[in-house]
């Protein structure tokens, strides 16, 4: 620690009384010479790792509860009051009872109370996510396989009982998986994985969820029996449902059609009058109790053969251990879960940290949806994400942390003990409602086409093909294929970039593209790339500095390497004629002083080195480019490659051939050392020192220290090319 002390005063004293070197200033800010040594084992550091894991620990013994408890709490009952209807509407969504719903409105939200980061987001059931586990259990527990045959007959009837449980299972084990996938991506700090489902993708994408789940839906709405079908091309079962029109149930028909209509004119005028109402009106648990009121009490399932929910047991399951004989089959599908679960999650929850002037833990957040899932799966609960519907609601009607999130798992806890039960008689086709009105946001991201055509054609072209390719190859496929085209257009974008020559801006020491600004320093270039120079465009970059340098490089080359062979065949024989002469004479080389007598020269050693200069262009008789110094503005470039420094030796070696000197500016301390380290660059140098005074009988390549991006190199462009204006320039000082 001494010594850190040290080196800080020294630094300290050093940078007020003088300017420092480049080496300099590496080797005191070198990363190993301010660290202390490892911190030990001790009270201070478990305590901090373990308000880091229980982050409630942090924040609930300084809740305000006189500003924040009143509400949370009314928050909580309405959000509590959403859980109820969506928890058994996504439930049949996933394939599964719709008490399962319940129970995965209640664990996953009281264990996010203890383990997440955000304040305002209500985590549980989601559409998108409830369908993509729909798709595992229709490909891998079918109908078909729960067919038992009638006695006496030929005929078959659903053991809906026996698939329900064999379903259960299925998905409490794939929410397992979901989780341990989620907790071992946080704990390796992998909560950057999200990065890679840019917003045009996650937009793209849950829009062709929406449309899944209304083509899933549609079967209900109509109160027709239709095969159930998953995996790629699985959308045109749509087909299967316009064959079975004619035998539409028109009760179910009607009933979903009133509910849809009610549900939709009773939010529309809750937004509209929201600024005086002092909650939403929870109308999907008005539209559950009364329909079930009218079903019960005019026996809809008897007389018009409308599908109801069924049994809902009351009261909680002990935890059951997963069937990991599933595993190998739902990894794949676990693992995208995973993914497109804590992706709309960390959104939501950083659009409202942002707003309400807190932060978010990435990795943290991973966990606690990892622990959610985990935990609950023993539970027989689903994965759960973020639903945006509910946690507008908990935002605006008050609720300042997850106190709101305790009450609405309360709320549905009473619910699963007491109330569940009474919702047996509920028909489908008002769950079905419900779930085609909340898809209405989503539906609204089409108008995205409109505005990233305006904004961004590759955006909009991502959005484009992670729809179709949703829409054709079901769920996790077509993220799969989003992802990788996503990527591609990145590797594609930064195998095009712009290329530019800079001009400066009149009366100012800024630089851009003469394009734009056509003003150029006369005998100097400045060429500058929009991308980074690596393996998949350094060729590219090289192509393009040729031709935007105006000359055509590799002609004149050719042109003086003609030029050298002709000469030097001339001097061969000019060589032969004064050996003839020498020994005719018998004696060697000799010249005429200005006083007309002749010296004689002693013949040289083949290791004398050469007593004049490589030709020049104007000695062989070939044009100079009015260009003489080419400036590179690394100033884009955040990494660098063999490939790269290949390519450079490459240039400055062509361009030394027509004596025009290459000079890199702006490179980035960690790439600037990456040259020097390959031997590809000059050693360091500073205010104190210069490059090779011979800039014409360079053999390396010549870098800058770093300047500032904002100011497009402007000083040191203004004081570069006061040196290039002279042709015979020796050195540079930067």
């Amino acid at each position: 620690m001494e010594q850190s002390e040290l080196r800080r005063r020294t630094w300290a004293s050093q940078a007020d009384s003088e300017v420092l070197s480049e080496a300099e200033l590496e080797e005191i800010l070198s990363p190993h010479s301010w660290l202390p040594h490892p911190s030990r084992c001790s009270c201070a550091a478990a305590k901090s790792l373990l308000f880091r894991f229980l982050p409630v620990l942090s924040w609930l013994p300084r809740y305000p509860v006189r500003d924040w408890l009143l509400g949370d709490i009314v928050s909580g009952f309405s959000v509590g009051i959403m859980h109820l209807p969506q928890g058994l509407a996504y439930a049949l969504l996933a394939g599964v009872p719709p008490v399962t719903g319940l129970y995965s409105s209640f664990y996953p939200v009281f264990l996010y109370f203890l383990f997440g980061t955000s304040r305002h987001i209500s985590v549980g059931p989601f559409a998108v996510i409830s369908v993509m586990i729909g798709s595992v259990t229709g490909s891998l527990m079918p109908d078909s396989n729960f067919m038992d045959p009638v006695n006496g007959t030929n005929e078959t009837v659903l053991n809906e009982a026996r698939r329900d449980s064999a379903r259960v299972e299925l998905v409490a084990t794939l929410t397992i998986l979901v989780g341990v996938f989620q907790m071992a991506l946080g704990m390796l700090q992998f909560g950057f994985v999200v990065t890679y489902l840019s917003e045009p993708l996650v937009r793209g994408y849950t829009t062709a969820a929406a449309v899944q789940v209304l083509v899933s839906q549609l079967k209900y709405v109509f109160g027709v029996e239709v095969a159930e079908q998953s995996g790629p091309l699985s959308m045109f079962a749509v087909s299967r449902i316009c064959t079975k029109l004619p035998q539409t149930n028109v009760g179910a028909l009607v009933t979903s059609l009133i509910a849809m209509a009610a549900i939709l004119a009773v939010k529309l005028l809750s937004a509209k009058f929201a600024s005086k109402l002092p909650m939403p009106i929870p109308i999907e648990l008005i539209t559950i109790i009364v329909s079930t009121g009218i079903s019960y009490g005019a026996g809809l399932k008897a007389k018009f053969g409308i599908s109801v929910v069924g049994d809902i047991p009351s009261g909680m399951k002990p935890p059951v251990a997963p069937n990991v004989s599933y595993f190998g089959q739902v990894v794949g599908n676990a693992f995208a879960i995973a993914v497109v679960g804590y992706a709309i999650c960390i959104s939501l929850g950083k659009i409202f940290a942002l707003k309400h002037g807190y932060k978010v833990n990435s990795n943290q957040e991973l966990i606690a949806l990892g622990i959610c899932n985990f935990v609950g799966g023993f539970f027989q609960c689903f994965s759960i994400s973020c639903s945006m519907s509910r946690t507008l609601v908990q935002e605006t009607t008050g609720g300042n942390s997850q106190v709101a999130g305790v009450i609405a798992s309360l709320v549905i806890l009473v619910t699963i003990l007491k109330i569940g039960q009474l919702f047996q008689d509920l028909p489908k086709a008002i769950l079905a409602a419900i779930i085609i009105v909340n898809l209405k946001g989503m539906f609204k991201q089409f108008t995205d086409i409109r505005t990233l055509w305006r904004s961004n054609r590759i955006d909009l072209l991502i959005w484009l093909v992670t729809f179709v390719a949703t829409l054709l190859l079901n769920l996790d496929m077509g993220l799969g294929v989003s992802v990788a085209f996503a990527l591609l257009t990145v590797i594609f974008r930064t195998q095009m970039p712009r290329y530019s020559i800079l001009g400066q801006v009149s009366n100012t020491d800024i630089y851009r593209d003469v394009v734009e600004y056509n003003k150029e320093i006369p005998g100097v270039k400045i060429f500058r790339s929009s991308a980074t120079v690596y393996f998949a465009n350094a060729e590219l970059y090289a192509e393009a500095l040729k031709e935007k340098s105006g000359i055509n490089v590799d002609y004149l080359i050719g042109r003086k390497k003609k030029a050298l062979k002709k000469q030097k065949k001339q001097q061969e024989k000019d060589k032969k004629e004064e050996e003839l002469g020498s020994d005719c004479n018998g004696s060697g080389p000799a010249v005429v002083d200005s006083n007309g007598s002749t010296i004689e020269l002693e013949p040289q050693s083949s290791s004398t080195p050469k007593a004049f200069n490589e030709p020049t262009l104007e000695s062989l008789g070939l044009k100079k480019p009015d260009l003489h110094s080419l400036i590179l503005d690394f100033t884009p470039v955040n990494f660098v490659d063999t490939v790269c420094i290949k390519i450079l030796k490459n240039i400055f070696r062509d361009f030394q051939e027509i004596e025009v000197d290459v000079f890199l500016v702006g490179c980035h301390g960690k790439e600037a050392s990456k040259l020097r380290g390959s031997k590809a660059v000059d050693p360091p140098f500073d205010s104190k020192s210069s490059l090779q005074e011979d800039v014409s009988c360079r053999t390396e390549i010549p870098i800058c220290p770093p300047l500032e991006q904002s100011q497009v190199l402007a000083s040191g462009f203004t004081f570069l090319c006061l040196l290039f204006s002279s042709p015979h320039h020796t050195s540079l000082r930067c």
